[in-house]
């Protein structure tokens, strides 16, 4: 709409119009920053608990030193940025390098060292976890390094592409759009990880994110080439000949501009309040709402993510209506007040009755961050035009990555606060990873037997097969005897004090199985099997092909019911009777294993396997105070503090009418 204002500055400018290709590719960014950024911290920190059984405390612990690692990267990077005058640009060249990187790391982070044989390299299990510890911190801060040296430029690029008001806030918008087109992606891959197509049978969520990861850099690869031949920088003619400046002073002018400081703690405050229990955005819908049951909660997530992507997208509609109308600071107090309401509505919408409530806080927190975070990058631009209309220099990488390394520094602090929270929560990982452990024996072991039944229906059960199923059977009891022995030479730690006997018990169980699997191993060399008696010698052979299989389960059935036990015992557990009944129900998976290695009928052996698969998802139940207690915390404090975050808001006094003044001004003496 044509402006009819003689004495008000005009907002646009014909030469600094966005194309519909520049703002397509510049949008198509968002995915690093906003989607990916956000991916691998909060998979690596549920996975590695949920699926690994990592403390949450120590990764919320590690998940700090890459922000502190930013801390001197960020700025570093952007300082190089506004430095750089190579023939490509100051800003592209980084744009391909990080992309690739971002790429190549994102794999290397999944292909966390684990299993059964990783284990045993190990002299205790503390050993084992540590040195995953390791290996996560390592590609972490290679994966978060990366996202900078794309990011920094890419922000920077940004606000140099155009110096209207409200056309810098579309171009931001279009990066918005497009992280959060992708921002299912949390979600998305947790749920592409949990399919068995993915993770394989037995396998969890980690292994299955091995694979998903391939299909993300076969993504981006070719996207971080696009942005470096699409993407244009129009200022570089005029900056390439800037004088180059020093750090130190960059520094210094970024963070005592005033609007900027009170920018960036409003910022700051409100992301590092959601950050402090975006992880436990998930652990609610699986563990409360769902009752333990990853495959369901995955898909509810998997869904909630896609409306958070759809609403983000569409938000951008409102966003570039609301925001020219009523200025960028009032857009910004009106998102607050979004994700304010958001978090009460979560008291109502948190269901275990009507699990499709949960969608209702989304859609008001997608809205309102969408609004929230592109508005807040708009900002930094007009701070990077009132900066240069006193110094008469363009320094939009330092100004966005100190803005950009206080986001991820909330993020940092919310890591380790949200570790902090699920021990305060009492969250017990350890029940969940021994739950794992048993469910993915018992889907090999079902696998085989239905494979097994179903190949004796067909007629199928040839010679060949046979040798096939004696062959795999051999290997797996091979490598199961050297796991018995390597486990009964482990320096044994006893971390059941009110278990009776629970050190010497395990100790003669491994015995026996070690001594049951040498028996194996006996009869699976001496078996002969002859063409002419297949029938007959499937009988006898499927017992013995069975032994290694539910050996295993028997271990893991005994191992849970003394963790069970043992928390039922002890005084400092919260919720005993909680634990109680999860050791009476494995009493009866013990009794009903029992069953299982007295049936000799397939079919029916297969159906009681089923049976017991089926008990398995209630043994992931936490207790009623880890419940309430998960919601109270995910509820309160990103409410408590989007309330310091408007006080901060209201001291920023950059208004629309200034900076349409600055940009007249810087008009008039560009030209």
């Amino acid at each position: 709409m044509e402006n009819t204002d003689k004495n008000k500055p005009k907002s646009q400018d014909s030469n600094d119009k966005i194309s519909i290709g520049q703002l397509a590719a510049y949008g198509a960014g968002g995915i690093i920053p906003i989607a990916l950024f956000n991916a691998a911290g909060n998979l690596v920190q549920l996975m590695g608990n949920i699926s690994l059984g990592i403390g949450a405390f120590w990764l919320g612990l590690i998940l700090i030193v890459p922000r502190l690692w930013d801390a001197l990267s960020d700025p570093f990077i952007g300082h190089l940025s506004d430095n750089t005058r190579s023939k490509w640009g100051r800003r592209r060249p980084y744009l391909l390098l990080g992309g690739i990187l971002t790429a190549v790391f994102f794999v290397i982070l999944w292909w966390i060292p684990k299993g059964e044989t990783v284990e045993q390299w190990f002299p205790t299990e503390e050993g084992y976890k540590i040195f995953q510890l390791i290996y996560i911190l390592i590609t972490l801060l290679l994966f978060f390094t990366a996202v900078n040296l794309f990011e920094i430029p890419h922000g920077a690029l940004g606000m140099e592409m155009t110096n209207d008001y409200h056309d810098r806030t579309r171009l931001f918008s279009a990066k918005s759009f497009v992280g959060n087109l992708f921002a299912m992606g949390t979600a998305g891959l947790f749920w592409l990880a949990n399919l068995e197509f993915f993770k394989g049978i037995g396998g969890t969520e980690v292994d299955g994110m091995r694979y998903v990861s391939l299909m993300v850099a076969a993504i981006l690869i070719p996207l971080s080439f696009w942005w470096f031949l699409k993407l244009k920088e129009p200022k570089f003619q005029k900056t390439k000949k800037q004088e180059k400046t020093d750090f130190w002073k960059d520094m210094k002018m970024v963070v005592t501009n005033r609007n900027f400081v009170w920018l960036t703690l409003t910022v700051f405050t409100l992301a590092m309040g959601f950050n402090f229990v975006s992880v436990l955005g998930s652990y609610i819908p699986i563990y409360y709402v769902f009752g333990g049951n990853k495959l369901a909660g995955s898909e509810i997530l998997f869904i909630n993510g896609i409306i958070w992507a759809v609403t983000g997208m569409l938000a951008v509609i409102p966003l570039n209506i609301i925001s020219p109308k009523l200025g960028k600071r009032k857009t910004l107090l009106i998102a607050i007040s979004l994700m304010l309401i958001a978090q009460l509505s979560k008291i109502f919408c948190y269901n275990p009755n009507h699990p499709y409530l949960l969608f209702i806080p989304t859609l008001l927190l997608s809205a309102g961050m969408l609004f929230f975070f592109t508005l807040g990058s708009s900002m930094v631009g007009d701070i990077c035009d009132e900066d240069e209309l006193k110094t008469g220099k363009r320094s939009e990488g330092s100004y966005y990555s100190v803005f950009w390394w206080f986001i991820k520094m909330g993020t940092a602090l919310a890591s380790f606060v949200t570790g902090a929270l699920i021990v305060l929560t009492l969250f017990d990982e350890s029940q969940v990873t021994k739950v794992d452990k048993l469910q993915s024996n018992i889907e090999k072991t079902n696998l085989f037997a239905k494979d097994w039944n179903s190949a004796q229906k067909n007629h199928t059960l040839t010679y060949d097969l046979l040798k096939t199923y004696q062959s795999d059977a051999l290997k797996d009891a091979e490598e199961y005897q050297v796991l018995l022995k390597k486990e009964l030479n482990k320096k044994s730690e006893n971390n059941y004090d009110f278990v009776p006997n629970f050190l010497i018990e395990k100790e003669n169980l491994l015995k026996q199985n070690l001594s049951k699997t040498q028996n194996s191993l006996n009869l699976l060399k001496q078996f002969d099997l002859n063409k002419d008696s297949v029938a007959t010698q499937s009988i006898a052979l499927f017992p013995i092909l069975m032994q290694s299989k539910l050996d295993k389960m028997e271990i893991n059935v005994y191992e849970m019911r003394s963790y069970f036990q043992n928390k039922s015992l002890d005084p400092k557990t919260k919720n005993t009777e909680h634990y109680k009944n999860l050791y009476q129900k494995m009493g009866e998976m013990n009794l009903a294993l029992e069953q299982v290695k007295l049936e000799t009928n397939v079919p029916v052996l297969s159906q009681k396997i089923d049976k017991i698969e089926k008990e398995l998802v209630p043994l992931k139940v936490q207790t009623p105070y880890t419940l309430l207690m998960m919601r109270v915390v995910e509820i309160g404090i990103p409410a408590l503090l989007s309330l310091f975050s408007i006080i901060f808001l209201l001291k920023y006094t950059l208004t629309e009418k200034r900076s349409m003044e600055i940009k007249e001004l810087l008009k008039q003496r560009n030209n």
